[in-house]
């Protein structure tokens, strides 16, 4: 009888360790594909702001054409952001497109009628609308691949990790200048326009000299 127990409590012990196994490597792989999902929410918001530049550029070009370094930097940072292969490489590029949009838009601010023109204001709300929501997708990124890398990380389930490959995931980073925002907003308020003169009847009414009868 002492032997069945002791069988059974080996069995118990092993089925129990089984299912603590499963269940870690489990939770790594729903870990790992919740940070997949992420940084596909960035990937759809980066390509979105990558299709908005040429046409950004060709409507500042249609009046600042003389402006063509300002222009093939930003081509250039586009290129490089289309390229990119990993979540790191992702944001160093999204970092260098950022601060060329910020070169496109500091030329525009030269030109009046650009900045009027609706096909310009468009693109800069749009291009507003983005940035928003490429920092909202950044930071959900940012916080799974911190549960997954904190997961392969730690006792016991790095020891799973370790034997099955699981390997630590890229932050999203924005450098300094990434994390400013461009900016996109050329409106300038209307001054105020000066107070009338007073009339005749105005100046007798607030305690001026009353004209002679």
């Amino acid at each position: 009888m002492g032997t069945i127990i002791v069988i059974g409590v080996v069995v118990a012990v092993v089925v129990l360790v089984i299912f603590l196994f499963v269940g870690m490597y489990n939770g790594l792989v729903r870990a790992r594909n919740r940070v997949k999902e992420a940084y596909s929410g960035i990937d759809v918001q980066l390509r979105r702001r990558a299709s908005l530049v040429p046409n950004l550029v060709e409507t500042v070009r249609g009046y600042a054409e003389h402006e063509r370094e300002t222009f093939e930097e930003v081509t250039r940072a586009r290129a490089q952001l289309e390229r990119a292969g990993s979540p790191a490489d992702a944001a160093a590029a999204n970092n260098m497109l950022t601060g060329a949009l910020r070169h496109l838009f500091a030329v525009a601010e030269n030109y009046p009628q650009l900045q009027a023109a609706e096909n310009f204001r468009q693109l800069q709300a749009e291009l507003s609308d983005i940035e928003e929501k490429i920092a909202f997708a950044r930071q959900f990124y940012n916080t799974n691949v911190l549960d997954y890398n904190n997961r392969i990380a730690t006792i016991p389930t790095n020891i799973i990790a370790g034997m099955f490959g699981f390997t630590p995931e890229e932050f999203f980073e924005a450098d300094e200048e990434g994390r400013a925002e461009v900016r996109v907003d050329f409106g300038r308020e209307t001054p105020a326009p000066p107070p009338a003169a007073p009339t005749g009847s105005d100046t007798g009414a607030s305690g001026g000299t009353p004209a002679s009868g």
